[in-house]
């Protein structure tokens, strides 16, 4: 089993507990498990988060790019520091620019760029990127992963909700 990026609505009272937990970091991620089973807009992006935020921004996402928000699409806005597992937010205020910055951006012409070459030199999560044949697929899958991306930001925003990721 590899690493999972899975985003979800967070309402603002699990927004503001988030903020003021300071409990244990094992605790913290028990806490966001059991809303990820509670939550009622859920996108999983399964292993391909990662390559979705290089196609997105030309970088992986161990280099979030702060205030871009294709990135912050992908890895938040805050995340949460001195646990073991990926956790982040992103506050309704910049749901709207995510939307905007991913319906302006071109995907299929991202696409038509997209090397499995290049994403072996920059490292990126999963290392399939040896299996040149596969190509086509990966970019489908990257293509239905964007536009699934785009459908839950807008869900979030009518819902005036604020974003969850949690990747682990």
């Amino acid at each position: 089993m590899g690493m999972i990026a899975n985003y979800q609505f967070l309402s603002d009272e699990n927004l503001k507990e988030l903020k003021s937990f300071n409990e244990d970091a094992d605790e913290i991620f028990e806490k966001v498990e059991d809303w990820n089973e509670e939550a009622k807009i859920l996108l999983d992006l399964d292993k391909m988060w990662d390559v979705l935020h290089f196609v997105l921004t030309g970088v992986d996402s161990l280099e979030p790019i702060e205030n871009n928000p294709l990135s912050e699409a992908v890895v938040g806005v805050s995340s949460i520091d001195n646990i073991e597992e990926f956790v982040a937010y992103t506050e309704k205020s910049r749901i709207e620019d995510i939307i905007l910055a991913l319906e302006s951006f071109d995907i299929e012409k991202a696409l038509e760029k997209f090397s499995m070459e290049e994403c072996k030199k920059a490292d990126l999560y999963p290392n399939i990127w040896d299996y040149e044949e596969e190509a086509d697929e990966i970019k489908e899958e990257i293509m239905d992963y964007f536009q699934k991306m785009k459908d839950f930001y807008k869900k979030i925003l009518e819902a005036n909700g604020n974003v969850l990721i949690t990747i682990y």
